[in-house]
């Protein structure tokens, strides 16, 4: 089933992000941690790979168990650098055969070695493009993409990054997913922005819990989010009092109110970037849909 089918049921949700281990011998961890998760009924989980679709059949193997095996309607990342139309067609068609529909259709970024020609497929260079392929030859799978709250790193100006996020949907998306922030209001002026400049379709915000000062910082750096300086500041002296653990308890803290005010000012959904944390996940989520 699409996701955008069951969010049109309109009740609050929640949705999950895994990030796949790159050692299989990880891999029943990790599917503990989904069994966890699970039992949240999240309206969906999607799965990540690595830079140019380096793991791409760990990605289709993973959506397919979380499926099956844990009863989670899954949306595969997707990314078109790197790759050719043909790989791509032949991966949405494993999809479909394992029962997946959902795909997030993004640009993706080559491996950090890669060579200029290493975009091998000239015709799909923008996740625009990539959701207008995946409309084109499986019209019945759904489609997510991403935004950029905070403005894409690469955008010349947030008019620019707009016009791509409707681009992205108007070609074939049927929601959005954002990029993770920690001040709502980049959220809300985000969305205000993009209903001036006609976009319609949902706009899912994307939380993450931060665990870890090193792995925040490091996710920042690519992503272009900016941490608040009384927030980061609260870290910092959460790590000085208590180490770890003290930073994990503010992050969850500090996600938690996010997304308490996300939902009460009427978003449809909050998407967790889990970081496979199935602790902070479940403590970040407890009662909140009440």
């Amino acid at each position: 089933m699409r996701i955008v089918d069951r969010m049109n049921a309109g009740k609050p949700f929640i949705s999950l992000e895994f990030f796949p281990p790159k050692d299989k011998n990880e891999w029943p961890a990790f599917f503990k941690v989904a069994g966890r998760l699970s039992q949240l009924n999240p309206l969906f989980a999607s799965v990540t790979y690595g830079a140019g679709g380096s793991t791409q059949g760990d990605t289709l193997e993973i959506v397919t168990r979380l499926k099956k095996e844990h009863g989670l309607e899954t949306m595969a990342h997707l990314t078109c650098v790197g790759a050719n139309r043909g790989a791509l067609h032949k991966f949405l068609d494993d999809l479909a055969q394992a029962e997946v529909y959902n795909v997030l259709a993004l640009r993706g970024d080559p491996p950090q070695d890669a060579p200029p020609e290493f975009s091998a497929c000239r015709t799909l260079v923008h996740a625009s493009d990539l959701a207008s392929f995946i409309r084109e030859v499986h019209p019945g799978m759904g489609v997510g993409v991403a935004g950029y709250p905070e403005t894409h790193p690469e955008a010349e100006s947030p008019e620019q990054d707009l016009a791509y996020l409707k681009m992205k949907l108007d070609q074939g998306g049927d929601f959005a997913i954002t990029q993770l922030f920690f001040d709502n209001s980049h959220f809300f002026d985000f969305v205000a922005r993009a209903r001036a400049a006609g976009i319609t379709k949902p706009i899912i915000p994307g939380i993450i819990p931060v665990v870890s000062l090193k792995v925040i910082r490091r996710i920042v750096s690519l992503c272009g989010a900016s941490l608040p300086p009384a927030y980061l500041a609260e870290l910092e002296e959460a790590d000085r009092r208590g180490g770890a653990a003290a930073v994990q308890q503010a992050g969850i803290a500090y996600a938690r109110k996010q997304a308490q005010g996300l939902l009460a000012a009427g978003v449809p959904g909050v998407h967790l970037y889990t970081l496979n944390r199935d602790e902070a996940v479940l403590e970040l989520v407890d009662g909140l849909l009440c």
